[in-house]
């Protein structure tokens, strides 16, 4: 009993080769969006690779040091707004703390 094939019919070479070759080119496109060969540039010149870590390092420390400066501002404010206000047992304890970090910020003057 011989089988019938029911599925779909075998592509021709040329329909093969059209695929093989729309897939190898997305491939591409998306290697070059992913700028890898601009990566394997950088690694294989380790001076640049260091340089541009040492920048980066110095610019993340920077930007951390301004975000806290902002953070602790902010929150020093508040500390002296919720002092002012006079609360009873949390108005003693803010005032403290904020009286400790001026006393420590007259003592720091560089």
């Amino acid at each position: 009993m011989a089988r019938d094939r029911k599925g779909p019919p075998e592509p021709p070479d040329k329909e093969k080769i059209d695929t093989v070759y729309r897939v190898a080119t997305q491939w591409a496109q998306r290697m070059e969006k992913s700028r890898i060969s601009e990566y394997l540039e950088l690694l294989h010149s380790p001076w640049r690779l260091i340089w541009l870590n040492v920048l980066s390092g110095t610019a993340r420390g920077v930007g951390i040091a301004i975000g806290f400066t902002f953070f602790a501002a902010t929150i020093i404010y508040v500390l002296q707004v919720l002092g002012a206000l006079n609360l009873p047992i949390i108005g003693d304890y803010i005032a403290d703390i904020v009286r400790i970090v001026q006393h420590q910020l007259e003592l720091n003057t560089y």
